[in-house]
């Protein structure tokens, strides 16, 4: 009856009219010629002192509100009922019927829950430039992972996180695709162009240095190679291939070993049941699942030892080159990758701005790797604009002879401006 209620509501009340009825219900507990069937099933709710079922009802009526304020881009609305529940008033008095007085502790005991933490990542991207935001804001699209991915939400948070997460991530693309490709161009436009990341003018260079890996040792034919590798071998074989293939290009032999000491002792343990068997895509999937674990968080959600040893050594792209490679051989293993990443950023939560900046990097590297290739949206190329004496193989070292392309799909085109287009077939005919 409630949920009946709420529907019907936004579906033909106006949203401050709407939300009205929000409070009038689950504030201020008032009975009107409009909620009487709602607050009745309110009534038995609190008379049988069930919590529980009035948390649930509760999130899932505010999730309602938002799916369809969502639908029809009425952002301020969904503002404005996150809101209201700071401003509630705890205060009971003598007077306070049994009922009332409960709602009012059940209230407080959602602000102070988990529940209500999922309900504001609903508003934090429109807090971006405030200046007292803490840094994890800006990896909302990763915390609302485990709403959509957790089976035990309401129907109702569950796509409402989803849309949230798309949309923040598809902001995040476009964004870096229009800063890359605005950046370098030889008449800057009037307007400078926001930077989305938090790596400064850096950010540049860095995505050089991942788009530069080309032709046969790309990041993406390698997984193909591999995958094609492995196709009939025992799962013995399969772990062995798989810890040569995380391995293979990088740099630092320390580096290396670390990756190779740790991760061989896991992989020879597991799954030790299943080693004279065929690998197949599930064994494929859980075993990459176990490998992030390793490699970000284990136990009590807390950093892995070889996640803390990695960035300690300042070498946060090889680890996110590491778990791109398993996500590229296992596509459907990313929703667990972002679920781990969601716990390391609950758990360095605690740590002031000033305090986190090298962990920040691995989350900005990680942000920027992931939306260039793990997503189709965009499509990044280095096009060399100046002459050099080096050989093909210091092409990569040498960045500055480069600048990025980035090139949209047909949803992304009507944004970029005409003289930037132009601008850039120019880069792409010399």
């Amino acid at each position: 009856m409630i949920y009946q209620f709420f529907l019907d509501t936004v579906r033909y009340f106006a949203p401050e009219d709407a939300l009205v009825e929000f409070k009038r219900l689950f504030f201020d507990y008032q009975s009107t010629p409009n909620n009487i069937d709602a607050f009745t099933s309110l009534s038995r709710i609190l008379s049988e002192n069930d919590r529980d079922e009035f948390i649930n009802t509760l999130k899932r009526c505010c999730y309602i509100l938002i799916n369809n304020w969502e639908t029809k881009r009425q952002s301020p609305a969904i503002c404005q009922l996150v809101d209201s529940f700071a401003d509630l008033n705890f205060t009971v008095r003598p007077t306070h019927k049994k009922n009332i007085r409960r709602l009012k502790s059940w209230l407080k005991f959602f602000l102070e829950s988990q529940g209500y933490q999922e309900l504001q990542l609903f508003i934090s991207r429109h807090n971006t430039n405030s200046p007292q935001q803490h840094w994890s804001s800006r990896y909302t699209s990763y915390l609302l992972v485990p709403q959509y991915s957790n089976s035990s939400n309401s129907p109702e948070q569950r796509e409402a996180a989803r849309v949230l997460c798309k949309q923040l991530k598809d902001r995040f693309k476009f964004d870096l695709a229009m800063y890359t490709a605005r950046s370098e161009l030889e008449h800057q436009p009037p307007s400078p162009v926001d930077n989305p990341t938090a790596l400064g003018t850096n950010v540049l260079r860095l995505i050089k240095k991942i788009v530069a890996k080309r032709g046969q040792f790309s990041h993406t034919n390698l997984a193909h190679i591999f995958i094609k590798q492995i196709k009939g071998i025992r799962y013995r074989e399969f772990k062995t291939a798989l810890l040569n293939y995380l391995i293979f290009s990088v740099e630092k032999q320390t580096i290396v070993e670390i990756l190779k000491t740790n991760l061989s002792r896991k992989l020879e343990k597991l799954y030790v049941d299943r080693d004279d068997e065929t690998v197949n895509e599930a064994l494929i999937l859980r075993t990459c699942n176990k490998i992030f674990g390793y490699l970000t968080t284990e136990g009590e959600k807390q950093p892995s030892e070889t996640f803390v040893f990695l960035l300690s050594q300042g070498n946060p792209l090889t680890l996110v080159m590491v778990l791109l490679k398993l996500v590229l051989i296992c596509p459907n293993s990313r929703t667990h990758l972002e679920n781990r990443i969601a716990d390391l950023i609950r758990y360095y939560q605690q740590f002031p701005n000033e305090d986190s900046q090298w962990v920040v990097n691995f989350f900005e590297i990680f942000n920027i790797t992931f939306s260039i290739y793990a997503d189709n949206d965009v499509q990044y190329n280095l096009i060399r604009v100046k002459s050099n004496k080096s050989n093909h193989s210091d092409e990569e070292d040498n960045l500055d002879a480069y600048r990025i392309f980035s090139q949209h799909k047909e949803l992304y085109a009507p944004a970029i401006a005409e003289p930037e287009v132009n601008a850039i077939d120019e880069y792409l005919s010399s």
